[in-house]
């Protein structure tokens, strides 16, 4: 999900990577994120590294305990019912300008059969990344390299919460048949209808997200 990161700082473009690792599904809730081994990784200075770690941190991301080190955030409900309220907003928006020979579209079906081989061989992290793929190319339609830049860190939010899920395979398993009818829709020029049925699959995924924090305590 990186774009291209050429002309940003190094510490904009290390949170962007760390980043990209927390949407992968690659880093957990509540990680503890070692300095070393991510200077090592990414071939850079602690000092560098600590940078991007702060700026993790203003978009809620990560945090720092005292004496202990930086940690992958944990969502808690009230940030995944604002995440959800911010989806529909500029989701249900795109879909509804969307055209059906945008370059995203391409994207959206390329995640869309990559999540069908991913339920297939049983491998859920793969399906959770194909379907963070389809809701960006979504934002996409859109045209504004701001608004894809802001899902960007929502998106990482949203992932995040995936991950306090005890059973991956009820959340992503109904949703990947319900992103290909929204493809469906906007390849054929029904983009109201696209954006509809998105709400409706908001709704859906929310109420899942909700119930199993519940069930597990958050």
């Amino acid at each position: 999900m990186s774009k291209n990161l050429d002309g940003l700082p190094l510490s904009d473009r290390l949170a962007r990577e760390i980043r990209s690792l927390l949407i992968s599904g690659e880093l957990a809730p509540g990680q503890r994120l070692s300095e070393a081994a991510f200077s090592e990784r990414f071939d850079v200075s602690r000092n560098s590294l600590r940078e991007a770690f702060r700026l993790l941190t203003k978009d809620g991301l990560v945090r720092h305990e005292a004496n202990r080190g930086v940690f992958v955030a944990v969502p808690n409900m009230a940030t995944i019912i604002d995440i959800y309220r911010v989806r529909r907003m500029v989701e249900c928006g795109a879909l509804r300008q969307s055209w059906p020979r945008h370059t995203a579209v391409a994207v959206m079906h390329e995640a869309v059969e990559k999540a069908k081989r991913g339920r297939e061989a049983l491998d859920w992290v793969d399906v959770g990344s194909s379907n963070m793929r389809f809701h960006a190319a979504v934002v996409d339609l859109a045209d504004s390299t701001r608004l894809s830049e802001f899902y960007e860190r929502i998106a990482a939010e949203l992932r995040l919460g995936f991950g306090l899920l005890a059973n991956p395979e009820q959340l992503h398993a109904p949703f990947v048949e319900l992103n290909e009818n929204i493809l469906r829709l906007v390849e054929d020029g029904k983009a109201n209808e696209a954006a509809a049925e998105m709400e409706v699959y908001l709704t859906l995924s929310e109420r899942t997200v909700l119930k199993s924090l519940e069930r597990h305590g958050e």
